[in-house]
């Protein structure tokens, strides 16, 4: 084998090399920054992580927002209607966020209580988030 032919043949290993490390990181990053959404019921099914973050979704319970006088803090339920799970979030809601209405939060469960980093409330009457929509049907379908 000549000197620039072995050249060669280390510049293309060193490059597949390059490229597998550099994919292999990537997807490594991708997969600890996603987020995956769960419903109340798949929370009590042990499916959501108890050491990630995690998005939690659904209604919120009628009756069920308490507020901290003198601070931010709020604790509420949300609900699929097959099972709650109690929420505790401190910081500004959102000005839809009401009793009664689709309600994402993304936090880390502690317990048997999910602590909040963010709560996002529906942007109008017509509109819920798909994966919310489609927990909440498979919870009134396993009710019937």
């Amino acid at each position: 084998m000549t000197p620039s032919r072995k050249q060669r043949l280390f510049l293309v290993l060193f490059l597949v090399t390059g490229v597998i490390a550099s994919v292999t990181f990537a997807l490594k990053a991708f997969q600890n920054n996603m987020l995956f959404f769960f419903s109340p019921s798949q929370v009590y099914a042990g499916e959501a992580p108890e050491s990630r973050v995690f998005r939690l979704g659904g209604m919120v319970v009628e009756e069920s927002i308490k507020r901290e006088a003198g601070s931010l803090t709020v604790s509420f339920i949300v609900t699929d209607y097959a099972n709650s799970i109690p929420v505790l979030y401190t910081g500004v809601l959102p000005d839809l966020f009401a009793e009664g209405q689709g309600v994402v939060a993304r936090g880390q469960l502690s317990d048997d209580l999910f602590i909040a980093a963010e709560v996002l409330a529906k942007h109008d009457e017509n509109y819920m988030p798909p994966e919310v929509a489609e927990a909440l049907r498979i919870s009134r379908e396993a009710q019937k």
